[in-house]
């Protein structure tokens, strides 16, 4: 019987798959029976991610590199292929927040840091582009793909404090309905561009916004819960339904979408 959702011996690049998002997504798609590449900064991390995936009989590669450095993307994308001689699927998960780009409740938008912002854009805008541009050649070659862009709730709605971030996100939502155009009538219906809009999920790059010293929550993360019709933060795994859909052929129509996975914040209103 055909499923539509199946990923079996499918290549997937997952872009920040080291951090809290990115490793329940390769544990995932490798328990789905995909081929997975992990592309991450901290090698320590990678290899051990790796270590228990294929511990559990999957199957995944670490591959050290930078998304923002083309010889690192170059050289992970000629390896990828030489491994497993095409690319279905890439999760473009790397991105982050700095304290520089984000306004205190004690300052003003006189007080932000554009050097921070530049960098908080390169890293999740460029972070991007870049392995897209390379990644992407396989998937016209064959005629086909999936690309999972990962926004943020702060792209659709200005967020206080997070303004380098809200403002990166919101460019990679722009370029992901861009892009869905540019690929489909260059290069065939085949490729198919997406992009999530995680809610909030507590990660390393928010956990200090979220919660204190001793775990108890800020009144920032209060006040995202009181408009959470959930109630809570979202856990890594409430993104995986979202992201087997896109990646697979069951959303083989659907490109140049958001899809919101917030327990209901960007609908709430009071």
């Amino acid at each position: 019987m055909n499923n539509l959702f199946s990923l079996t011996n499918k290549s997937i690049v997952i872009t920040g798959g080291t951090g809290v998002l990115g490793k329940a997504m390769v544990r995932h798609f490798a328990s789905e029976g995909a081929n997975v590449v992990v592309v991450g900064r901290n090698e320590e991390r990678g290899r051990a991610l790796v270590d228990s995936v294929t511990a559990n009989g999957g199957s995944a590669v670490f591959q050290q590199g930078d998304v923002l450095k083309a010889e690192d993307v170059e050289r992970i994308y000629a390896e990828t292929l030489r491994r497993f001689s095409r690319i279905d699927v890439l999760i473009n998960a790397a991105g982050g927040n700095m304290p520089g780009a984000t306004i205190a409740p004690d300052q003003t938008i006189f007080d932000l840091d554009l050097a921070a912002m530049r960098q908080v854009v390169e890293l999740n805008l460029f972070g991007t582009i870049l392995p897209t541009q390379v990644f992407a050649r396989a998937m016209a070659e064959q005629g086909k793909g999936s690309i999972i862009n990962v926004a943020s709730e702060a792209a659709l709605r200005p967020l206080t404090r997070v303004a380098g971030y809200g403002a990166a996100k919101a460019a990679v939502v722009n370029f992901t309905k861009y892009l869905c155009g540019e690929l489909a009538m260059k290069f065939g219906e085949g490729i198919r561009v997406n992009a999530i809009a995680p809610g909030f999920f507590l990660t390393e790059q928010n956990r200090a916004l979220l919660t204190n010293p001793d775990g108890s929550l800020t009144p920032r993360a209060e006040t995202i819960l009181a408009h959470t019709p959930f109630h809570r933060f979202g856990e890594p795994e409430d993104l995986l339904g979202t992201l087997q859909w896109l990646a697979s052929d069951a959303s083989r129509f659907v490109s140049g979408t958001v899809t919101v996975v917030d327990g209901g914040f960007e609908a709430f209103s009071i």
